[in-house]
């Protein structure tokens, strides 16, 4: 399942090879479900936590691809900039030494046992010892099968499972990505209609997904619990070798596409959750031309088809052609395993010798290799349409050019300096080729990813949005004239330098977030392993990364990078130009073409045709929701209560005060990172000032001081810290009537620089100049264009905003920032620059003013207890030079929009369907059984009704119990009303829900797996700063977890009444196509308000 277009996700999942600036990729990853822990759309984690629904939207510096569970923080991985004029120890060219490497453990783990794994039937191919992850690795081959697999061990409790297949597809049907769907939907040892939800029902997962790329498949776990993980494993494994769904075809039409009929009087429709995901993603303009990129510079491989499926082409797929699909790929012979962490090394070779050993060896790698695209003579241009609204948007092409690199794969060393280089180009703000283009003034913002490596092949991809016709070739005249430059001039040494150590740092930390440590790898590893090279290279850097060191010292960095500029790029003739042009009537002429094409299929159809027809649809809907029988559910391995601590786990706090200051201090290993949060109050901030929050924050760290420009600024940051970041952080306060608003500077680096940290905060904050009008106005064109991106692609998230301002004064401070509000003031702003620059700028230092003060500041610092000790002086120095009063009064914040429900209008084949309420205000009481009652009714209710049996791609409830409001949501759905008529029955479904002891179980561990989501110490420290501003305490968190733990089938008929006051009392909002609109208000007569957005 396509599960979030990797065109802009925040998950880790690019295979590049050490690190990656974006993960974004033309070649279009398609996740399929998501674990609750994944920071998906569609389990969202925060239902489940004692954390507030974060709502932020931030300008980065960063220097590692983050995974959060923020819904609305999916950063790109660019790196910003800096400023200094007072700092004791730094001058604009002083360097910090070099980060040394980790010191390494004594690789105490559990010891293979090289006799036993031969008798399991395993040959040991390589084995080592890899210091950059302080890990035992093993590369076995299966005796009978020739199936890989890598085994690593160290001392990671967050253990990693995978197993991957090539999968290679010939056409646009989407047969790699419905097979991905599909194998999950039961199997020989697991008879049940999807074993997959019942894990995340009842499981402990750290990770739960599978992937689809161009040309592989993935099915990865995790879990810090190890009967758990083996249970995992065990499901995992039956599944892709043993599916159900290769014999019963209702799964096949489920998951990617049937006739539905529900009378013979009625329309023929499509239907299926792959169609209608991709659906959606073929709505996006940004995945449109990823996709039309890639198949123009790979048109006569694997590659210059969609793996994912077109929409037009899907309905092609034939049973049998899905049948034999799997029967030829998904063999151990043609597999790639991995296992990682502190596990037994010799109980995983069991576990895999059950499967492999019923299999002998067979053709399909041979029949799986991924052949080479051959390089162009000459230039290829390529025009295509994407679905635009009406006005301004006709004005909004898309240029991009693209380049393959090369028609071998390249050595590692040569990949390596093309990341640098890329990082050179494109990573930050003030990255030249970035920076020239978005001052430019010729576009909105920047498209295509840089250097994309993931494939066989690699590219390179750079272009802009937002450009008038007029204005396309010189676009691409501009990225020309630039990288010519470039190539002769080279890059300035305070550049090199921060790149130098923003990737080095990055590297050393490697700081996944959410994302498992030891999946990251997998993913590093399997960008060469399928293609049969040395999986183990790609996570071996220090060589490498030296070796680079060293040539750009003795040659200098334009003897390194120059002639990767020529070669590459201005020397290859193999380039692809892709326009984009904006077509209003796109979105209508579609439908209409597939509309005409079930037509003619209905005219064709006999009486007898179309009764048989409406028997199917009536036949699989009742198989769909009609549930499993106990004795299949009894056969997913599950956990029970006695292995779940008791207890919360507890994050060590200390609070203290510097200079009148509090202070929150972590004593946990970091490896010598200092990770810290200051936070101020913007309690004093005027209302009428808040949509400006965003691009103040973006002012912050992409505008110059009075000593130094924004370039200077960047590089310096780059140079002497992990990364910078200004957020605002808003919540609604359980029991109180006014919100939490903060706004929050992150910052790491390793603890010797912590000074130079500070002291660049506080220049950030206090020095930054809010004078450059051209630079303010491209970060509006840039937001707007993101916004625009959002509303498209996630949908959900803008609807699940815009009911919350109408329910919640929180809600309505996040919207001002960062929903419908906020890009309606966008729509606005632009002109207002042009007109009162003076006022704008004016208005941007009150903000200043208002917000950062000593009063209110709360200091959060995350680090080892020997960093923690050397920390007082350095952040008592950062107090003093803090304002200390802020000279404007609080603000009252009781503002709400109208209690209406609306439709905001997009061009889109899909839906996004949102209903909710606030259900303390109905006199429902906090339980913690509630966490497990909602993650109950997503994963059972609404996925049967919305996703399994409605064709959504996903469809999910949320509760945010800080302020009472309880959410229904749905993604990319092709109905509308329907959803709502869903949404309407759950009190009914838990009126007349029957559950017994072990699915309460399954219920109560799997919410307990999401409140005890696996944290890095980082994000351990972030979380406990915000239950201390939150006010929870960790007697609440033991109180709810005692609930949690004794929720009981009364508590789920108890919560009806809830449920009845969100149907009664409850708003509406979705994100929708005006057809599907203007359906819904015939049907029920200006049930919408209708809001055109774009």
């Amino acid at each position: 399942m396509e599960r979030a277009v990797v065109v802009g996700c925040s998950c880790t999942t690019t295979t590049r090879y050490f690190f990656s600036r974006s993960s974004s990729s033309s070649s279009s990853l398609f996740f399929s479900r998501s674990s609750s822990s994944s920071s998906s759309p569609f389990f969202p984690r925060s239902s489940f936590s004692y954390l507030p629904r974060p709502r932020r939207y931030h300008s980065t510096i960063t220097t590692t691809t983050t995974t959060t569970t923020t819904t609305t923080t999916c950063s790109r991985r660019r790196r910003r900039d800096l400023n200094l004029h007072r700092f004791s120890s730094l001058s604009p060219r002083a360097s910090l030494p070099s980060v040394p490497p980790s010191p390494l453990p004594s690789p105490h783990f559990p010891q293979l046992n090289h006799q036993l794994a031969h008798q399991l039937g395993f040959q040991i191919v390589s084995e080592e010892f890899i210091s950059e992850c302080k890990s035992k690795a093993v590369l076995f081959k299966h005796i009978n099968t020739g199936a890989e697999v890598i085994s690593v061990s160290n001392h990671d409790e967050n253990k990693v499972f995978g197993i991957v297949f090539r999968t290679p597809p010939k056409d646009s049907t989407g047969i790699p990505h419905i097979l991905e769907h599909s194998v999950l939907c039961g199997s020989r040892k697991y008879p049940l209609k999807e074993p997959f939800v019942e894990l995340l029902k009842g499981s402990l997962h750290t990770f739960l997904n599978a992937f689809t790329y161009p040309d592989r498949t993935c099915y990865p776990v995790a879990s810090t619990n190890t009967k758990d993980f083996y249970n995992l494993v065990d499901v995992y494994l039956d599944a892709v070798f043993f599916p159900r769904c290769v014999q019963d075809e209702h799964t096949f039409q489920q998951e990617g596409w049937h006739f539905e009929l529900n009378h013979p009087s009625e329309d023929i429709t499509y239907k299926g959750v792959v169609f209608n995901e991709m659906k959606g993603v073929y709505s996006q303009p940004d995945n449109i031309l990823g996709r039309t990129a890639q198949q123009a510079l790979f048109p006569d491989t694997t590659y210059g088809v969609d793996s994912g499926g077109d929409p037009r082409v899907i309905p092609n797929l034939t049973f049998h052609q899905f049948k034999e699909f799997h029967r030829k790929y998904y063999h151990p012979s043609n597999s790639r395993i991995w296992f990682y962490g502190d596990d037994d090394p010799n109980e995983r070779l069991r576990i895999l010798s059950e499967y492999l050993d019923m299999f002998d060896a067979s053709s399909a790698p041979n029949e799986s290799k991924v052949e080479s695209q051959k390089l162009f003579s000459k230039p290829v241009r390529v025009v295509e349409k994407y679905p635009a609204g009406e006005g301004s948007d006709l004005k909004k092409h898309m240029v991009c050019l693209n380049w393959l690199l090369s028609e071998k794969p390249l050595d590692l060393e040569t990949e390596l300096t093309l990341g640098f280089l890329d990082h050179l180009l494109l990573g930050t703000p003030a990255s030249p080729l970035r920076k020239i283009l978005l001052e430019s003034g010729l576009g909105d913002a920047i498209v295509g990813g840089g250097v994309e490596d993931e494939l066989l092949q690699p590219q390179f991809s750079i272009g802009m949005k937002g450009v008038s016709e007029n204005d396309i070739h010189k676009v691409e005249e501009l990225v020309i004239h630039t990288l010519k430059q470039l190539e002769k001039e080279g890059f300035d040494e305070d550049a090199i330098e921060a790149s130098m150590n923003t990737i080095e740092f990055s590297l050393r930390e490697n700081n996944t977030g959410s994302f498992p440590r030891g999946l990251s790898l997998m993913l590093r590893s399997i960008g060469k392993w399928i293609y049969d090279m040395n999986p183990f290279e790609p996570l071996k850097y220090e060589k490498p990364l030296q070796d680079l060191k060293s040539r750009i010292a003795k040659e200098g960095s334009t003897s390194v990078f120059s002639p990767l500029i020529e070669k590459f790029i201005l020397n290859n003739p193999h380039q692809v130009v892709v326009e984009m042009q904006p077509d209003p009537e796109k979105a209508a002429r579609d439908e209409a073409t597939e509309k005409e094409t079930l037509q003619k299929i209905k005219a064709s159809m006999t009486t007898e045709d179309l009764a048989e027809l409406t028997r199917a649809t009536h036949e699989l809907r009742l198989k769909q929701e009609t549930p499993d029988p106990p004795e299949a559910l009894k056969a997913v391995p599950s956990l029970s209560l006695l292995d779940i601590p008791k207890e919360p786990s507890h994050v060590p706090t200390e609070v203290g005060d510097i200079n009148g200051v509090k202070v929150l201090q972590h004593d946990l290993f970091t490896n010598d990172v200092l990770y810290t949060e200051i936070v101020f109050n913007m309690g004093s901030l005027k209302q009428e000032l808040l949509p400006l929050v965003p691009l103040f924050c973006q002012s912050l760290l992409e505008m110059g001081t009075k000593d130094l420009t924004f370039v200077q600024l960047n590089q310096l940051i780059g140079r002497k810290t992990g990364g910078i970041s200004v957020y605002p952080f808003t919540s609604s306060v359980r029991g109180k009537k006014d919100p939490c608003t903060h706004m929050i500077v992150r910052g790491k680096a390793m603890a010797w620089c912590a000074e130079d940290l500070y002291d660049l905060v506080n220049s950030v904050l206090q020095d930054v100049q809010f004078t450059d009008q051209q630079r303010f106005k491209q970060f509006i064109s840039q937001s707007r264009s993101r916004m625009e991106n959002r509303l498209r692609g996630s949908g959900h998230g803008i609807a699940a905003a815009r009911m919350d301002a109408k329910l919640n004064a929180a809600g309505w401070i996040s919207e001002k920032m960062g929903g419908l509000s906020y890009l309606e003031y966008l729509q606005t702003l632009e002109e207002r620059v042009d007109q009162d620059w003076a006022a704008i700028s004016s208005s941007l230092e009150e903000i200043r003013k208002s917000v950062f003060s000593k009063q209110g500041c709360l200091i959060n610092i995350t680090s080892d207890g020997k960093n923690l000790a050397n920390i007082e002086k350095v952040v008592s120095k950062f107090v003093d030079m803090l304002p200390t009063s802020s000279p404007i009064a609080a603000t009252t914040w009781d503002v709400r929009l109208p209690l209406t429900n609306e439709a905001i209008v997009i061009p889109t084949q899909v839906n996004y369907v949102g209903k909710a309420a606030n259900i303390y205000d109905a006199g429902y009481k906090l339980s913690g059984s509630a966490y497990v009652i909602s993650k109950y009714i997503s994963n059972t209710w609404l996925w049967d009704r919305v996703r399994v049996s409605g064709g959504a791609y996903g469809g999910f409830c949320d509760f945010d119990t800080h302020s009472g409001v309880f959410s229904f949501l749905s993604y990319r759905d092709p109905n509308l009303l329907k959803s709502l008529d869903v949404y309407d029955g759950t009190g009914d479904f838990l009126r007349g829900l029957e559950m017994d002891d072990d699915t309460l179980t399954k219920a109560i561990i799997g919410t307990i797996g999401d409140v005890d989501a696996y944290q890095l110490p980082d994000a351990k420290g972030y979380s406990s700063m915000l239950r201390h501003l939150l006010g929870i305490t960790e007697e609440e968190r033991q109180r709810r977890r005692e609930e949690i733990l004794s929720t009981s089938l009364k508590d789920f008929k108890e919560f009806t009444n809830a449920m009845e006051a969100v149907k009664d009392k409850g708003v509406v909002v979705a994100v929708a196509s005006p057809d599907d609109v203007d359906a819904a208000n015939k049907d029920r007569s200006n049930f919408f308000e209708i809001k055109k957005a774009i």
